[in-house]
């Protein structure tokens, strides 16, 4: 008699979804170690665009934030991309967390709390398209708010970095030469990446000065280039890019503090401190105004005052009125991207093969050259398209 066979029950799936988790109150630094399928827990009151696009590029499986992704003082964007992404996102659990989980624990998010086995953790709200796009609304209500306060800091980093703007003291004396160059700055903002790409030619052609602000240094490294300049406070950078030979300016705050001078000790990176207010592209910008550059191209930097808002920084207004200092000379990247065109055209190019052929195969036929002058052209002929082949692939 044939006995029935036992099957092993499978135990009910959990609903959510389960993963790793990383923690950290910066999402910067989080984003360096985060692995595609995991849980991100930050602590990012109204989450940007660069953030969410970061955690996005990361694949991460959910983000669960402790403070509100969308606070409501102004529309910032990161919320959007997230659930625009598939991602799902869970705010206001509390900061609590951070001392209840560990790194590398296994989590479980669903319907906005987030458990550990069988224990709810923290509980908060998840989000979806519908509920960011009422709380953007209700956001952009507040933006005249936000607005006059950009203007006071804006006119507070006037006062105190008159001088610098005015007759640019303060600036430091480097080695790299800019004068009469052009000169690149890149930021690890918003669509550097596709700007690098469509800016091939141009840094082909023209060779401009190439300044990385702390990882966009990286990004320059990534792109196949070794830069020129770095500078930044050096939280963002790779220590192999930091040691690529570049010049290192750390930006330093007004009261003499440089952090970043401590890390570039250790690594035996000689380095040049600049004091300023402001951003770190700030200082980039002003860098290469006063040492000369004909023309400055950004990758990455803010250029639309929903962008100065989003990064929810009143250091921001220094990045309006820098620009406002370097003036004509600054262009954005999409601007060259849209504009640039290379002097030689292919067309040129085939047209002077085709004439050069040309006389040459007329030049041949009235010497009545021999068969093996013929089988020499052929062989370099062979060579020549193989080279041709090689430059455009």
């Amino acid at each position: 008699m044939k006995l029935p066979s036992l099957r092993r029950a499978r135990p009910t799936e959990l609903p959510g979804i389960t993963g790793v988790v990383r923690l950290d109150r910066r999402t910067k630094n989080l984003t360096k170690r985060l692995k595609p399928g995991e849980i991100a827990v930050i602590d990012h009151v109204d989450l940007d665009r660069v953030s969410a696009e970061a955690l996005v590029d990361c694949k991460v499986s959910a983000v669960v934030n402790v403070a509100d992704s969308i606070s409501g003082r102004y529309p910032n964007l990161g919320p959007e991309i997230l659930v625009g992404a598939g991602v799902p996102l869970v705010d206001g659990v509390g900061r609590e967390v951070f001392a209840v989980l560990h790194e590398g624990e296994r989590v479980r998010v669903h319907d906005g709390a987030l458990y550990r086995g069988d224990e709810v953790v923290a509980k908060g709200v998840a989000q979806d398209t519908q509920s960011v796009a009422e709380m953007m609304d209700d956001a952009r209500a507040g933006l005249s708010t936000q607005l006059e306060a950009f203007t006071a800091n804006t006119l507070d980093y006037l006062r105190r970095e008159r001088d610098l703007l005015l007759d640019g003291v303060g600036v430091p004396e480097i080695h790299t030469h800019m004068d009469g160059r052009h000169v690149l700055i890149v930021v690890r903002g918003y669509d550097y990446r596709d700007d690098l790409v469509a800016l091939k030619p141009y840094i082909r052609e023209y060779r401009p000065v190439l300044i990385g602000v702390d990882g966009g240094a990286d990004a320059l490294v990534e792109n196949g280039y070794v830069p020129d300049l770095i500078v930044g406070d050096m939280d963002s950078v790779r220590d192999e890019t930091l040691k690529s030979g570049a010049e290192v300016v750390v930006h330093a705050y007004r009261d003499g503090r440089a952090p970043g001078s401590e890390r570039l000790e250790r690594l035996g990176v000689e380095s040049i401190e600049f004091p300023a207010t402001g951003t770190s592209e700030d200082v980039a910008m002003l860098l290469a105004d006063s040492k000369g550059a004909s023309l400055i191209v950004a990758v990455g930097t803010h250029n639309s005052l929903v962008e100065f808002l989003d990064k929810g920084r009143s250091g921001m207004a220094s990045t309006f009125i820098t620009r406002l200092r370097v003036g004509a000379k600054l262009v954005d990247a999409k601007g060259v991207g849209r504009l640039y065109r290379s002097r030689v055209s292919t067309f040129q190019i085939v047209a002077l093969v085709v004439a050069g052929l040309f006389a040459l195969g007329m030049a041949m036929v009235a010497i009545d050259a021999d068969e093996v002058l013929w089988s020499i052209l052929r062989a370099r002929w062979n060579d020549f398209t193989y080279w041709i082949r090689e430059l455009f692939t």
